[in-house]
């Protein structure tokens, strides 16, 4: 029985095998940079997993997601300061709705990741209460070159810990971001 369902398996496999090395994995490295209020300036560092998904083609445009990881280190410049620097890791699933074809892909985006701060205390009034974040994000960007490795876009970023901890200021951000796709 098994000898009659190894070259199923087999065949099976490498077909599969054979679709996803067609459509392969795409990934990119992101420099963002970026101010908040309180006098906060933003350097972010990202990794972009782009799985090559496409859906719901509407008018020349569609739906696909990548996902980002991020590191970044703030500069709080407002005095006094109780932590002048800090330190954000996180993921962030993003959707975008971008367009099909040309040297230039305009595109809108929107994502909800979850952050980790290495300092919560930013000020003697002011605290973020908690490491964990979450990272609420809108933005609009372009997707340029002939094989599709350049990518700009400016953001605007929320983080708060969405009330599991008081006090809950949050901080925004906006953000102006390159990539380089490979």
């Amino acid at each position: 029985m098994l000898r009659k369902k190894l070259p199923m398996a087999l065949l099976c496999a490498g077909l599969f095998a054979a679709s996803t090395a067609a459509h392969a994995d795409r990934w990119g490295v992101q420099f963002a940079g970026g101010v908040a209020d309180h006098d906060v300036k933003k350097l972010d560092l990202g990794v972009v997993w782009d799985p090559g998904l496409e859906w719901w083609h509407i008018g020349g445009y569609h739906f696909t997601a990548v996902g980002e990881g991020h590191v970044a280190y703030w500069d709080l410049r407002e005095k006094p300061n109780v932590n002048a620097n800090t330190w954000e890791f996180g993921f962030t699933p993003v959707l975008r709705f971008v367009k099909d074809s040309g040297y230039i892909r305009p595109f809108i985006e929107g994502g909800i990741g979850v952050r980790l701060l290495s300092h919560v205390q930013e000020t003697p009034d002011r605290s973020m209460s908690s490491s964990f974040q979450f990272a609420d994000m809108l933005g609009v960007g372009a997707i340029l070159g002939d094989h599709q490795q350049y990518q700009a876009g400016l953001r605007f970023q929320h983080l708060s810990n969405a009330g599991l901890k008081h006090p809950n200021p949050g901080i925004n951000f906006s953000q102006i971001y390159l990539q380089y796709n490979f």
